[in-house]
């Protein structure tokens, strides 16, 4: 593992408060939101788990993790948080030199989970029909260093998916029922299915279309998260546990109910 920072290294910087900022050591020199003007290239040389100071904050520089990829992204469009991002990936079996598919690529989120999984030698293929997203999504997938296993096309998932016998697809999108059929199309035997929907009445008819089909092991999750403070003092549960944010549903695809 390395010992200090590198030129074309990408590091995360953590305050004293915990916030993260990916940067880039090849970015110029430039505000950077949460820390204030600094060059990149000054971090050249720094020793990795070292604290320092940048105007009047402290910061510890560390190789970052995916965790810290996903916390530390810019965000344009709500988030797959991490919490439901490790439970796709659980549920869905993402593997190394797998090939996945999702829909709907919001701030690229999801995309950075599902591309550190299947490096070194799968891929992800991304598609939105917004081009905006996909172009702001792109630079936080270049700022973790994983556009190499990403293709993004300007598509709807519920007119079609190009590709076939597919790993995985992951249907991030408001109406997930639309896209069912495509995706049993485009699955392989045993290839996995999961959708992502903030309300129940979109897993209800989700779940209708999915029955439709020869799809097996059907179960839809919500993920609550609570923190444990511990302290000293004893222990407590936090006051500001994550809720919820959407409901995963989950099916397999196979020849023949």
């Amino acid at each position: 593992m390395k010992q200090m920072v590198e030129q074309n290294d990408t590091v995360v910087l953590i305050d004293e408060s915990l916030k993260k900022i990916i940067v880039d050591t090849n970015w110029k020199t430039d505000k950077i939101r949460g820390i204030g003007v600094i060059d990149p290239k000054t971090l050249v040389g720094k020793e990795y788990g070292s604290k320092f100071v940048i105007g009047n904050k402290q910061f510890w520089v560390l190789s970052p993790s995916l965790q810290d990829k996903l916390q530390g992204l810019r965000r344009q469009a709500q988030i797959i948080l991490p919490r439901d991002a490790a439970h796709i990936l659980m549920n869905c079996s993402i593997e190394p030199g797998q090939t996945v598919l999702e829909a709907g690529i919001g701030s690229g989120s999801l995309t950075i989970a599902l591309a550190s999984a299947v490096a070194p030698n799968g891929k992800v293929i991304s598609y939105d029909i917004r081009a905006e997203f996909i172009e702001h999504a792109m630079k936080n997938l270049r700022q973790s260093g994983l556009t190499q296993y990403v293709t993004t096309k300007i598509k709807d998932v519920t007119e079609g998916i190009d590709e076939k016998d597919l790993d995985a697809i992951v249907l991030d999108i408001p109406n997930p029922w639309a896209a069912i059929e495509h995706a049993w199309k485009a699955l392989k035997v045993g290839g996995y299915l999961c959708t992502y929907s903030p309300l129940i009445s979109q897993v209800e008819q989700t779940v209708k279309t999915i029955e439709q089909y020869s799809y097996i092991e059907c179960k839809t999750f919500e993920n609550i998260q609570r923190e444990m403070v511990v302290s000293k003092y004893g222990t407590r549960p936090s006051f500001d546990m994550l809720g919820h944010t959407g409901y995963l549903t989950f099916a397999r695809k196979v020849q023949v109910l």
